[in-house]
């Protein structure tokens, strides 16, 4: 069996992301899953039907399930012919994600020399007009690291609060941004947002860039090859769910 991870992509330009996706696939084969692991963009023309089939396990490297986990991604592996294919739970819902972000923020805290309860920890996402699953599952993170730190603000790329909001005036803060990769968003609209904000705390590579990534993905791709029957906790490719 093969198992693909998943992610959106750079329309507009989408060999990098093609190859940040191959290459996170290459760290995760390197864990020893239990099977071969390959990486697609739905960006890029041809790369998830050339990776998919009937029989893949796919990994949505995503932040939230929302419109692109339980609608684009079930038609897009339709239409590649792999409607077949189990579709698990994204990244941003791996039970294991709240550890990881409070050991980010605080190893990033305490290199300042600042006590982690006297740190704030603001975390940035990418929101929508339209769905509420990116402020949902920020909300979420949130909740759950709350009481390592002093207070957790969130803010978002495209609905309020939007990120220059949330980070004006903070002091003895840590900026996380929960996105799976490096994209247009991190690259260009939060140190933007940050800048205008006069944020001067430590800004942190994306969560999905941690070192522990690969592992966590192994993990989860684990648990789902022992799964009896192989269905549960996963979406089929041809349900569509939101």
């Amino acid at each position: 069996m093969r198992a693909v991870i998943v992610s959106h992509g750079q329309p507009g330009d989408p060999a990098p992301q093609e190859q940040a996706i191959r290459d996170l696939a290459a760290q995760v084969d390197a864990q020893n899953p239990g099977c071969q692991i390959a990486g697609a963009t739905l960006a890029m023309p041809g790369a998830l039907a050339a990776a998919c089939d009937d029989d893949c396990l796919i990994y949505p490297m995503f932040m939230a399930e929302g419109w692109f986990t339980g609608r684009q991604l079930p038609r897009r592996l339709a239409e590649a012919g792999a409607g077949g294919a189990r579709v698990l739970r994204p990244f941003g819902t791996d039970p294991a994600l709240p550890a990881l972000i409070v050991a980010q923020a605080r190893a990033a805290a305490a290199a300042q020399g600042w006590a982690a309860d006297d740190t704030t920890l603001l975390l940035s996402a990418h929101g929508s007009q339209r769905s509420q699953a990116s402020q949902r599952i920020t909300d979420a993170l949130a909740a759950r690291v709350a009481p390592h730190f002093a207070r957790v603000v969130t803010g978002f790329v495209e609905q309020e609060p939007f990120v220059a909001s949330a980070a004006s005036g903070l002091s003895k803060a840590v900026h996380l941004p929960l996105f799976a990769l490096r994209a247009e968003h991190v690259l260009d609209d939060l140190p933007q947002a940050l800048d205008e904000a006069g944020f001067s705390g430590p800004r942190l590579d994306p969560i999905g860039l941690a070192p522990e990534v690969p592992a966590l993905i192994a993990d989860a791709l684990r648990r789902a090859l022992a799964e009896p029957g192989g269905r549960s906790g996963t979406i089929t490719a041809q349900a569509g769910s939101a």
